[in-house]
């Protein structure tokens, strides 16, 4: 079918329908194209920071420090040779797993308290009024200050260690919680006020999805925090099995600087991969809502 020019092709037409489908083809193929540049450079990019990173930490190594303090930061290929995989790496490993096991419980128990105690205040302003100072108050004081008590009340074990990582993790949950739960938007709360629902209801049904991506976002938070938690807890309770901060510690006392740098990596690496695994999980649930 031949189209007069300076005309376009009718809707209903064959030639409209075979050029929509090939603008939207175009347009389908331009951006998968696109994405692959971007993925690439996510990539690239911390690769480059990580290689100037190294860069400068072998500058500092040889040529500003002299030989005989080059003990204060060993070269890179030292604390992969000597710590990472030297003999000491089967006790890091060991204290790496309770550390882990520590932060993902202290984790999880803030999480369920946390946003339990959002969803409470965001069912009336007086609950939030009556609750969230202390949410903040508890987010204030310094954990240090608590350390001696919080040994007196669990003891110096697993259950002191949790509680720290506990009473570290706990606020961000709690504020972005509320804070999603809050946020949700004014016509869709009267769109669902017209049927008189429950509070559970409007609680299941509208609130609780709408505010998934600022739960999530504290999840992270949280789990980067309980990871800090769980290595300040062995810096002050020393007994028991020994985790990463009881090593971290015991490398400092004894000037192994390769193995101290080394468990240094292997803690912020774990840090990494929990803030990772709530990132990538929570894309997985919630969906790129932020990126379309």
């Amino acid at each position: 079918m031949t189209v007069p020019t300076g005309t376009t092709p009718d809707a209903g037409t064959p030639d409209a329908v075979e050029s929509g489908s090939t603008t939207e083809l175009t347009v389908a193929v331009a951006r998968k194209g696109g994405r692959k540049p971007r993925s690439l450079l996510s990539i690239a990019a911390p690769l480059v920071v990580l290689g100037i990173v190294i860069g400068l930490w072998y500058l500092v190594t040889y040529a500003i420090l002299d030989e005989s303090r080059r003990f204060l930061m060993p070269a890179p290929h030292r604390v992969v040779i000597d710590g990472l995989f030297g003999k000491a790496a089967p006790s890091m490993v060991e204290a790496l797993g309770r550390t882990t096991t520590v932060a993902l419980t202290g984790l999880a128990i803030a999480a369920v308290i946390g946003i339990v105690w959002a969803v409470v205040m965001s069912q009336s302003r007086m609950m939030e009024s009556a609750l969230f100072p202390y949410a903040v108050v508890l987010q204030c004081i310094p954990i240090l200050a608590l350390v001696p008590l919080v040994g007196f009340w669990f003891g110096f074990g697993f259950s002191a260690r949790v509680f720290v990582c506990v009473l570290i993790a706990l606020f961000p949950i709690v504020s972005n919680t509320l804070f999603g739960l809050r946020s949700v938007d004014r016509q869709m709360r009267d769109l669902f006020a017209l049927h008189h629902p429950s509070r559970i209801t409007v609680l299941r049904k509208l609130e609780f999805p709408a505010a998934m991506p600022a739960i999530f976002a504290g999840l992270r938070i949280s789990a980067g925090l309980s990871v800090v938690g769980a290595i300040v807890g062995d810096f002050f309770f020393k007994q028991g099995n020994p985790g990463i901060g009881i090593l971290i510690d015991n490398y400092r006392s004894r000037l192994q600087s390769e193995e101290l740098f080394a468990s240094i990596v292997l803690a912020s690496l774990l840090g990494v991969v929990v803030f990772w695994f709530f990132g990538w999980l929570g894309n997985r649930i919630v969906g790129r809502w932020y990126q379309r």
